[in-house]
């Protein structure tokens, strides 16, 4: 149990930990500028591919924190992008805050937590 995996690392972050049978992925927020619906779909798509590589996928999420821009804005757009993801019969928790991000442009970081 000790063992600790780090995938996907530069000098500031591991994009993924693996601990266990437990999934830790880093916040991950849209390589495309586009509107909500578009940076949601692009965050969802990048972790998918993190999950798997870590050797689970989403209908093992555990925990989801999601970062909004502007709340008030962009809350329905995010979860209708959400709805048409998540498995509806296996959801994680899940709490939605809005935060000043780390660029202008970006309007959504999700950080994902997964069991394997």
């Amino acid at each position: 149990m000790n063992n600790i995996i780090r995938k996907h690392s530069n000098k500031r972050l591991s994009r993924v930990v693996i601990h266990g049978d437990t999934v830790y992925v880093a916040g991950v927020t849209s390589t495309d500028p586009g509107d909500i619906t578009v940076q949601t779909q692009n965050v969802l798509a990048t972790i998918d591919n993190l999950l798997a590589d870590a050797g689970t996928s989403k209908e093992k999420l555990l925990s989801v924190q999601i970062w909004l821009k502007d709340i008030e804005r962009d809350f329905e757009g995010m979860n209708v992008v959400w709805g048409q993801w998540a498995p509806m019969d296996q959801l994680p928790t899940r709490a939605t805050c809005e935060a000043k991000l780390a660029s202008s442009s970006l309007l959504v970081e999700i950080i994902v937590t997964a069991a394997r």
